[in-house]
């Protein structure tokens, strides 16, 4: 399988660079394929000539999106995705997108399901929630796969880390910490993500899916396992999100159940404790 990944210098490009040793990958980062950019979008695609297009270009700082962010974000969650998905139908490549779980209001009481109505909360939300709806209409050969809480050995590349490196960094710096515990979700390795989706994109059976580690905690709980699995003791304690006062809403309950991957017989992603020790030890924080 020849993938091609836009958006191809970040921490899922970066693991599904070094994971997917069976197939021929082709990263291009943006310097060197802008999605905005119809026309180098199509000239990417054609030259490359892939099986699947995966477009891994967001533009992701949620705050920002409340303000004059949301231009950009719609530019490339929205307009990008209808680029790839249009040179992927032209070119006969399947395109494979990477949504989110803040597509979700975080009201539902149970883990939400692939065919779980949308109902955003963010400009960021929106943003991705419009992107599915175009991917869906313009490339009926997609792959619309939602994931939570991402973190990766080479960080995210537009928010300079991820939330494990944030915390690590804060901690040694002794700065008070404080994090939100009414938001619930469910974090997820984006090595393990790499696996899944190197699994799924092998199928053929497009559509709609929830890949993320097994398993859910507060924003709280999970930095209190990095502190646990690094033996740090920082200033560190509860905070909600009104009192945190973010600019935009996040969702108060967005784990995703993962039922249509465990329909085509591939496993869940590990549980998210066993991941996060696994990223740990291979930055060499234990």
């Amino acid at each position: 399988m020849r993938a091609l990944l836009l958006g191809g210098r970040g921490q899922l490009a970066s693991d599904i660079a070094r994971l997917w040793t069976k197939h021929e990958v082709i990263p291009l980062g943006h310097d060197e394929c802008d999605v905005t950019d119809a026309a180098a979008v199509a000239d990417a695609v054609r030259a490359h000539r892939p099986d699947v297009a995966l477009n891994l270009a967001a533009y992701h700082r949620v705050d920002d999106c409340e303000g004059p962010g949301a231009t950009a974000a719609f530019a490339v969650n929205v307009i990008g995705a209808k680029n790839v998905a249009d040179a992927c139908r032209e070119h006969g490549a399947a395109c494979l997108w990477l949504s989110t779980d803040y597509v979700f209001s975080g009201e539902a009481a149970r883990p939400y399901r692939e065919d779980d109505p949308t109902d955003p909360i963010s400009m960021y939300g929106a943003s991705k929630a419009a992107g599915e709806h175009v991917i869906r209409y313009a490339c009926p050969r997609h792959y619309v796969v939602r994931s939570s809480g991402l973190y990766g050995v080479a960080g995210a590349s537009g928010k300079g880390g991820n939330f494990v490196e944030t915390m690590l960094r804060l901690a040694r710096e002794g700065t008070p910490i404080r994090v939100v515990d009414d938001q619930t979700l469910g974090p997820t390795s984006t090595a393990d993500l790499a696996l899944a989706l190197e699994a799924l994109a092998a199928t053929g059976a497009f559509g709609t899916y929830h890949v993320t580690n097994a398993g859910e905690c507060s924003w709280h709980e999970f930095a209190g396992a990095i502190f646990e699995m690094t033996g740090l003791s920082p200033d560190f304690g509860p905070t909600t999100s009104a009192e945190f006062g973010a600019a935009a809403r996040r969702p108060r309950y967005s784990v995703l159940a993962n039922e249509r991957l465990r329909a085509l017989g591939i496993a869940r992603p590990r549980p998210w404790r066993e991941a996060l020790a696994a990223y740990l030890a291979e930055k060499g924080y234990r």
